[in-house]
């Protein structure tokens, strides 16, 4: 009997043993996964709402979250004044109330603004926005928690304002958010003539690197990073992608210790067993391969079987009402690939101490073994 088949042998016939020490790292994966997915998608969410057909983000220096950075709008018009810009937009970030909903994330846009025109519109249409007046645009999911529709007037903070229409928005923070004109939104939170954020389409070209050197000569009090520098060094997104991978290990960790428990007690089940191998011919490294090879094994099936579970719950939270439209988990090949390194690294380390001591087993000792 090959050594392989040795392993798949011992492991069928303590079902039970190797369910749990399964169990273990498969509950690790899946939270893993399920964090890194759900933060993941969050922050590609947001960095979609930033880009909107521009390669480049200009907001406030060291500022902490762009909720709080403050760009004066006149910038807007002297980037468009340099031949080296295409085009640039202000874009105020705003949370709101509503009635049943404590949060509701407002973005202040212009006419203009290309979000809205690769929008579906669901109601109304684009020539009911405009830059003088005060009627909103409802996302698809925030139209129906506001149980509002074009023509209807919705309540947000302390105000109403009429529905201009609805739209539905491939980005799921945008499609649970209310577009407000530009001027209404400065005028709703005191932020007159100002901006979170602009973005800014390159001229045919031209080089990101001119817009960079333009603002710190001309505005040193702000920053312009190309969009792929944003998401890497913006310190919300470092936070939350951190926290990701630290819950996901702290789960791994756990299941490590499962399958630490699973093989020391399957070593001091079969001393006996063990010590026939080794009177059958056995060396005392086909011994500790063998308890390596049932813990790689069972650090397969968990990860397997984890995939599944981070899969299946993932689409259970996508398709609740109460969250769709929020929820756009994002498990690419980076996050498999770490997920089965860790659990690897979790089967190697959970039978180091287990392989070793049945390594150094005395046949004429184990067999004495009750």
């Amino acid at each position: 009997m090959s050594l392989w088949k040795l392993i798949l042998t011992n492991l069928r016939r303590h079902r039970v043993r190797t369910a749990i020490g399964a169990t273990g790292i498969a509950l690790g994966v899946a939270t893993m996964l399920s964090v890194v997915g759900l933060l993941g998608g969050a922050v590609k969410m947001f960095e979609k709402i930033l880009r909107s057909d521009a390669e480049m983000v200009v907001f406030e220096r060291n500022v902490s979250d762009l909720f709080f950075s403050n760009v004066p709008e006149t910038l807007v018009e002297e980037l468009e004044a340099q031949p080296f810009v295409k085009e640039a937009q202000p874009v105020l970030f705003a949370i709101v109330t509503a009635p049943n909903r404590p949060v509701v994330t407002c973005f202040g846009i212009r006419a203009s603004d290309g979000r809205l025109r690769k929008a579906v519109w669901l109601e109304g249409s684009a020539q009911g926005f405009t830059d003088e007046g005060r009627g909103v645009v409802l996302g698809e999911r925030a139209a129906e928690f506001m149980k509002a529709g074009e023509g209807d007037e919705v309540e947000l903070g302390q105000e109403r304002y009429p529905v201009a229409g609805v739209v539905r928005m491939e980005n799921g923070f945008e499609n649970g958010g209310v577009f407000m004109p530009l001027q209404a939104c400065q005028a709703a939170f005191h932020k007159e003539g100002g901006s979170s954020v602009v973005t800014v389409a390159l001229a045919a070209g031209r080089d990101a690197a001119e817009v960079k050197d333009w603002i710190d000569t001309r505005h040193p009090r702000l920053t312009a990073l190309e969009n792929e520098e944003f998401s890497r060094s913006y310190s919300q997104f470092r936070i939350l992608k951190t926290t990701a991978w630290v819950v996901g290990g702290c789960a791994f960790l756990l299941g490590g210790l499962s399958v630490t428990n699973t093989m020391i007690l399957s070593v001091f089940s079969r001393i006996r067993e063990l010590a026939v191998l080794r009177v059958c011919g056995f060396s005392r490294s086909q011994l500790a391969a063998m308890i390596l090879g049932e813990s790689l094994a069972l650090s397969s099936i968990g990860f397997l079987a984890g995939w599944g579970l981070s899969i299946g719950g993932l689409r259970i939270l996508k398709a609740l009402p109460a969250l769709q439209g929020y929820i756009e988990p994002r498990v690419g090949l980076v996050e498999l690939l770490g997920a089965a390194a860790l659990a690897l690294i979790t089967g190697i380390g959970g039978a180091l101490y287990p392989a070793w001591h049945a390594a150094k087993l005395k046949p004429a000792e184990a067999l004495r073994f009750e």
